[in-house]
């Protein structure tokens, strides 16, 4: 058991982490509570409960991810990542302020909420890559795939913590002070990088410009059919199943008539699985391909299952496997990308992976919302769980006719050969290894 523990915990050792994880926490709860916040406020506040609305609110507010991702993840490799931590930490606080204020003043209207929305979307393009990837200064490379979990883990305490609390508070005192509450935990964030040692220098610009770059990254991901194949289930999932925010909403609802306490709680039911699936991703060593195929299969049995729950409490109790199978979708997609790829190169990886998952949201968030007003609350969730289970079985097929990738990229003008090597005997024949090159 105690062995165990320390697999869990142990890039807890590190004081930089121990501090980036007690910030990634104040922070993360505050951005669920927002995020709470923001849904109910347009449903409830500023439409006749409009699910079309929300989806547009959350389109928005992931739209820029897939505009902006190869900026993004050039900046993200070429400057300090904890300055640029600070710079987008600070305005998303402002943003939230903003809004909170509004809303408070009573002149917040939906255009208002969708552009904060907009603008949340510029910063968060910029601000993701450069997260992900600061935690590779924070520990050394063997303790990297435990950070990436942890780092996960704490997202989804957050996700725990803050829907309930959101629910709570709006209940009591209205939106208005949550955006606030919010602000108030990006300030403490920002606080925390100051106190942090570790640097993470960018790589400069080594003699290309800022397109080429860009291609270089685009060019490797295209010649990696594994991560292809990664970031092809998360488009899927992502579009169709990930849209939490807005399905839960539209249950509580419209399905079983509640109101927001009773939505903030779904969202921690949800983040009770999240959080279980995190910390037994947090003690796994390696990540697998394999993994991934198997949480989309999860999560597109658990989604059905989910629509079909007759009460509110039935439904509550479906989403702790629901969350569990998309966490460990997200963190092993997440592993499987970083550790597979070369650090000159990972925050461009990163960015176009971030275009992909969270980018699929202006797509889905839309879509699912109209789901919901032309056929049904329940709709929006099975919709979820079917296309998750058409992609899982087209992958199944995918690495049943391939056993050997090989494929090549140019970083810089030096060529590699990175060999991904599944023989069928092999049990761990889609194992990842932590950036596997072989110069050719």
């Amino acid at each position: 058991m105690s062995r165990t523990l320390h697999d869990t915990f142990r890039s807890l050792a590190h004081r930089d982490y121990r501090l980036w994880v007690g910030a990634a926490i104040v922070s993360n709860t505050g951005t669920w509570m927002q995020r709470v916040a923001q849904d109910w406020l347009v449903l409830v506040d500023l439409t006749a409960d409009s699910a079309l609305a929300v989806g547009i609110v959350t389109g928005l507010q992931f739209l820029p991810m897939v505009l902006l991702a190869p900026w993004a993840g050039l900046i993200a490799d070429r400057f300090e990542k904890r300055r640029i931590l600070q710079v987008s930490q600070s305005l998303q606080g402002l943003l939230a302020l903003g809004l909170g204020v509004l809303v408070i003043a009573g002149a917040a209207q939906v255009w208002h909420v969708y552009g904060f929305a907009l603008a949340l979307g510029v910063v968060t393009a910029f601000d993701a890559p450069a997260r992900q990837t600061y935690v590779t200064s924070l520990v050394p490379p063997e303790d990297l795939p435990n950070a990436i979990g942890l780092n996960a883990a704490t997202f989804h305490l957050g996700r725990l913590l803050g829907p309930a609390s959101a629910g709570l508070l709006i209940a009591w005192v209205g939106t208005g002070p949550v955006f606030v509450i919010n602000a108030v935990s990006f300030g403490f964030t920002v606080v925390v990088l100051a106190l942090t040692r570790s640097r993470s220098p960018g790589q400069g610009t080594q003699g290309l410009s800022g397109l080429e770059r860009m291609r270089q990254a685009v060019v490797y991901v295209r010649t990696r059919a594994d991560i292809m194949l990664v970031l092809v289930l998360v488009f899927v999932v992502g579009t169709f199943g990930l849209n939490f925010q807005l399905t839960t909403a539209v249950m509580a609802r419209i399905e079983f008539d509640r109101g927001p306490e009773s939505y903030g709680l779904l969202g921690s039911f949800l983040a009770v699985g999240s959080l279980t699936g995190a910390l037994v991703a947090a003690g796994r060593r390696r990540a697998r391909l394999r993994l991934v195929v198997g949480a989309v299969t999860a999560f597109g049995l658990a989604s059905c299952v989910a629509a079909l729950m007759p009460t509110y409490w039935t439904f509550a109790a479906a989403l702790v496997p629901v969350g569990l199978a998309a966490l460990t979708l997200m963190t092993a997609a997440n592993a499987t990308v970083q550790l597979s790829t070369p650090p000159e190169l990972r925050g461009r990886v990163m960015a176009l992976y971030f275009a992909v998952f969270i980018g699929a949201t202006p797509v889905g968030g839309p879509l699912i919302g109209w789901v919901a007003e032309a056929f049904g609350a329940r709709w929006t969730i099975a919709v979820g769980g079917i296309t998750a289970l058409l992609a899982a079985a087209g992958a199944v097929a995918f690495l049943a006719r391939r056993s050997t990738i090989e494929v090549r990229f140019r970083t810089d003008t030096r060529p590699h050969v990175v060999m991904v090597t599944a023989p069928k005997t092999d049990p761990d024949e889609d194992r990842v290894h932590p950036h596997d090159e072989r110069v050719a």
